[in-house]
């Protein structure tokens, strides 16, 4: 909820000094109002950021006629209440910290040195348990007394120490894992070598034992070559002697 105060006037009896308090993340609302002269009726105002100047507003977030709004530097920067009646109170869309720091409120009153100024002093703070801190909890969850690890002796270890001895395990898992990948990989290599010599050697029994077939065939086709001739010669000299033997028995 937003908390305001009005404190003593420091800069002349024509401006008054807010305080303004919400937190981040929060629609802030920063009051300001008139009274509507029911002769002149609403008239034009600004919101700013920084002291009110001697004339307008620096750093201009808002201007109004006084019936809308006629300039908006930011969709951030809103007026919610009812302009004819004279309410221009600012309200801040989800509030930042940034937002925080002092904002001028001038309406513009005819006549010479008849605005009315008013700056307000807005502050936005972080809420408590807000997410930085809940992000911790989860990150780091407690660890309650019964879960924390023993040494030998029978003492308990601290939080800090516990948290260092899960970090030293997991850098160790690290190379363990690495380990047993690059042993993986000499297994694989090495069973590649051991196939690839396997076909290698059957691949050289195969052609040597074709080169042994060819040869005996060569060699068998050599001996059939050879043994027609042989075998004609001998038929002709056995025909030369049974001539010559019927020769012989005709001169008896």
């Amino acid at each position: 909820m937003t908390h305001w105060r009005i404190s003593p006037a420091n800069l002349g009896p024509a401006v008054s000094e807010l305080l303004v308090t919400g937190e981040v993340g929060q629609n802030i609302t920063v009051p300001c109002s008139y009274t509507v002269n029911e002769k002149s009726g609403t008239t034009s105002m600004c919101w700013g950021r920084g002291p009110c100047p001697a004339s307008k507003c620096s750093e201009t977030l808002v201007w109004t006629d006084g019936w809308k709004v006629t300039y908006q530097s930011h969709s951030k920067y809103v007026l919610r209440g009812k302009l004819h009646a004279g309410d221009v109170s600012l309200t801040i869309i989800n509030a930042k910290e940034a937002d925080s720091g002092t904002y001028c409120c001038r309406v513009e009153i005819p006549g010479l040195f008849n605005d009315q100024l008013t700056n307000l002093q807005v502050v936005i703070k972080k809420a408590p348990g807000s997410a930085s801190e809940a992000s911790f909890a989860e990150t780091w969850p407690s660890v309650s007394a019964s879960e924390t690890p023993q040494t030998a002796s029978g003492s308990y270890l601290s939080t800090s120490d516990y948290l260092e001895v899960t970090s030293s395990l997991q850098n160790e898992s690290i190379p363990v894992h690495s380990q047993q990948h690059s042993e993986g990989a000499v297994y694989i290599s090495a069973g590649v070598c051991v196939v690839f010599l396997v076909v290698l050697v059957l691949g050289l029994l195969l052609i040597r034992r074709y080169l042994h077939n060819m040869k005996k065939m060569s060699n068998f086709a050599s001996s059939v070559a050879f043994w027609k001739p042989k075998r004609a010669d001998n038929q002709s000299a056995l025909e030369v002697e049974i001539h010559a033997e019927e020769n012989i028995y005709t001169i008896h």
